[in-house]
């Protein structure tokens, strides 16, 4: 078994994952540079701490355009190096960070000490996201109904247009990770 820090070597560095991004890249960016990281003295708390991370992720997930982000936000202010494993090609890794105990859900940001071993897992969304997601959802037909297909594409295009324009979903997101890195 492959461990956490062979898997962190193994990742993409931002530079590398941004030149690999096909789908989501312009609108993640639009985020990173819409975002405003807030004046947070709990940023040096998580400095202090020599964490890194590793981003379990794909470019076409609505989640990860919008989370990664504020999480890169986060490690910059916090000197948190990040890198970016792709979940389709590393289940082995994906399938120890289940939702639920079933669901491939990502982005998930395993952050690790300075000895490699895991500290904090976050994700794959903030709570308020989540409330926000399952009402979005909610009215979904069932999925052998002949018009699931059609309506499910219309909520993740509903879902992923409040992602590209929600800051109260960013500042949520922020707030999430950083509760969960410092375990509050």
């Amino acid at each position: 078994m492959t461990t956490l820090r062979q898997h962190y070597d193994n990742s993409l560095t931002l530079d590398e994952y941004l030149a690999h991004m096909q789908v989501n890249k312009d609108e993640m960016l639009a985020i990173y540079d819409a975002f405003q990281t807030p004046n947070d003295a709990r940023l040096n708390e998580i400095k202090d701490k020599n964490l890194k991370a590793i981003v379990i992720t794909e470019d076409w997930c609505g989640d990860a355009m919008m989370n990664i982000p504020i999480l890169m936000h986060i490690a910059k202010e916090a000197n948190i190096d990040l890198r970016f494993s792709l979940r389709d090609s590393n289940l082995e890794l994906m399938d120890q960070y289940l939702t639920n105990g079933t669901a491939r859900a990502i982005p998930i940001f395993v952050f690790l000490d300075n000895t490699d071993h895991q500290y904090a897992v976050w994700g794959p969304r903030a709570q308020v996201v989540q409330d926000y997601v399952l009402d979005v959802r909610k009215d979904l037909p069932a999925k052998d109904a002949p018009d699931f297909e059609e309506k499910q594409k219309a909520v993740h295009h509903t879902i992923h247009e409040k992602y590209k324009n929600a800051p109260e979903f960013w500042n949520a997101v922020y707030e999430s990770i950083v509760e969960r890195i410092l375990k509050l």
